[in-house]
């Protein structure tokens, strides 16, 4: 008898007695896949080394001196330029709530602010607790953002998976192309008790289809699947039986597992209603061009994926058809061949065209970070000349752009200034720019973000500041000084200088 198939006999009979949803506090996400199935008794993920001494340049996976898995991280407090006590006095179940907190965030810099929070390595609350509290809501809040590949580096970094870690671990193979890495982790550790249908799913892709027919017999006579469950095991299991039948309903709610089984009988749901997560299936090269275009887009808007990856499927053909998405590649195409061919006349003809289309679908801040500083040194005129600086002041050399330009107008003064760091001179134009100028000329703190500050709780303000500032989208706009304010009293004036551009540059309703 294979190996595998007296695995999969032996999980058949421990899954008897096995409670089969995983017995942890619902996710701030709710269409985590039910992988494993949980003791009554929950120990907590394994407790991380004092130091793991993995290094790569500015990233690195360390501990900073406590039990709990919350002090692990990806980002040193010298690169982030967070405090190491990022939590202070803070609780641990408030500051969860916080983390997971519903929260449109629209704007670039404040998107890497959060995911720069997310990331961080910082010594734990003092109520922090083996089981990781703050951790799962960290890596819940990524993968809730999309950021699936930050959410594994930050499962890999908290080393041996408790069920819960597990869980995460292997709806983001699931949704990577990478099923197989997470069914050898769920086989190789004794430690994780795997519910039926993803034992199933994994015996099938390992290829010991017998004990995987074992085991949804095992579970249809014990009542351990659900029918809806148990018609799509049977279908992922022999689809040539149910040839011609109609297709099957989708489930109310889609998980990663669910929906790799549904693609695999051919019968693949549309991401696009899905949680952005799902986009990165898409990805894959299994999808067609115009569904991995549209995925990158999508994830490249909401910040969770670099802006190389939709350049590079911009431009992997020429587009056979036309409307909306075809003509962005076609317009993009338009563009860069002028640029890579350093046709000024005709880099003022393409630009206009490709800005406008990329600002209809909000892609503009990426065009920006690829080709930003680069159109801002070029000498372009008219219209392409000003959308040409603009795109300059939303990338990472805003700075220097900001020198390049002597203003035409009273907002692009203002936005010089802004952009190098010196309103006390600039008059404000607009009812915008007049929330935003306090905050950089001397505007008091909000008595409750002091408060905060006041308890070392800088993490709190801060997302309570993205918050704030945020809701200057929807024409909040003393919140936007109060946040802006915020970012400058912890050491993020940066950030704060690239928002308060975004705000003015972008055109964001939430």
């Amino acid at each position: 008898m294979p190996i595998d198939t007296r695995l999969g006999l032996a999980l058949a009979l421990a899954l008897v007695s096995a409670p089969l949803w995983a017995e942890e506090p619902l996710s701030a996400i709710d269409w985590l896949s039910q992988s494993v199935s949980a003791p009554a008794t929950r120990t907590g993920p394994a407790e991380p080394p004092v130091s793991q001494g993995v290094s790569n340049g500015d990233v690195s996976v360390s501990v900073l001196g406590g039990p709990s898995p919350d002090a692990v991280g990806l980002l040193r407090p010298e690169v982030t330029g967070l405090p190491a006590n990022l939590w202070g006095l803070g609780d641990t179940a408030a500051i969860a709530t916080a983390i997971g907190h519903e929260r449109p965030v629209t704007l670039p810099a404040l998107r890497g602010l959060l995911l720069s929070v997310l990331l961080a390595e910082a010594t734990p609350p003092a109520d922090a607790s083996p089981q990781g509290t703050l951790l799962l809501a960290r890596i819940d809040k990524l993968l809730d953002l999309g950021a699936l590949d930050q959410a594994r580096a930050l499962l890999d970094a908290a080393g041996t998976p408790s069920p819960a870690l597990f869980r995460r671990s292997f709806d983001v193979a699931l949704l990577t192309g990478e099923e197989d890495r997470g069914c050898r982790v769920m086989i190789s550790a004794p430690g994780l008790a795997p519910t039926f249908p993803a034992r199933i799913f994994c015996l099938a892709r390992s290829g010991d289809w017998n004990a995987a027919a074992l085991t949804l017999r095992t579970a249809q006579a014990l009542g351990y699947v659900t029918p809806e469950e148990d018609a799509l095991l049977s279908r992922f299991l022999d689809p040539d039986l149910f040839e011609g039948d109609p297709a099957l309903a989708p489930p109310a709610r889609v998980t990663p597992l669910a929906w790799r089984m549904f693609e695999a009988i051919g019968e693949p749901l549309p991401t696009v209603t899905l949680p952005i997560a799902f986009a990165h299936a898409e990805l894959r090269p299994q999808a067609g061009w115009k569904s991995q275009i549209e995925a990158a887009e999508r994830l490249t808007r909401a910040g969770a994926i670099a802006p190389n990856v939709l350049l590079g499927l911009y431009t992997e053909r020429k587009p056979a058809a036309s409307g909306g998405v075809w003509d962005r590649v076609a317009a993009f195409q338009r563009f860069e061949s002028a640029l890579l061919a350093d046709r000024r006349l005709d880099i003022e003809k393409t630009l206009p065209d490709i800005w406008s289309q990329l600002a209809g679908a909000e892609l503009e801040a990426a065009f920006a970070e690829l080709y930003g500083e680069r159109l801002a040194n070029l000498v372009l005129d008219g219209d392409a000349g000003r959308i040409a600086y603009e795109a300059g002041l939303l990338s990472p050399a805003f700075e220097a752009v900001a020198k390049t330009r002597v203003p035409a107008s009273p907002r692009e003064y203002f936005l010089t200034a802004l952009a190098k760091g010196d309103l006390a001179a600039a008059p404000a134009p607009d009812s915008l720019t007049r929330a935003i100028k306090p905050a950089f000329t001397g505007a008091p703190l909000a008595p409750d973000l002091q408060a905060l500050l006041d308890a070392n709780r800088t993490g709190e303000a801060i997302l309570a500041a993205i918050d704030r500032i945020e809701s200057g989208v929807q024409g909040n706009l003393p919140a936007v000084t109060e946040g802006l304010a915020l970012l400058r009293a912890v050491g993020q004036d940066r950030i704060a200088r690239r928002a308060a551009l975004e705000l003015i540059l972008l055109e964001r309703r939430g």
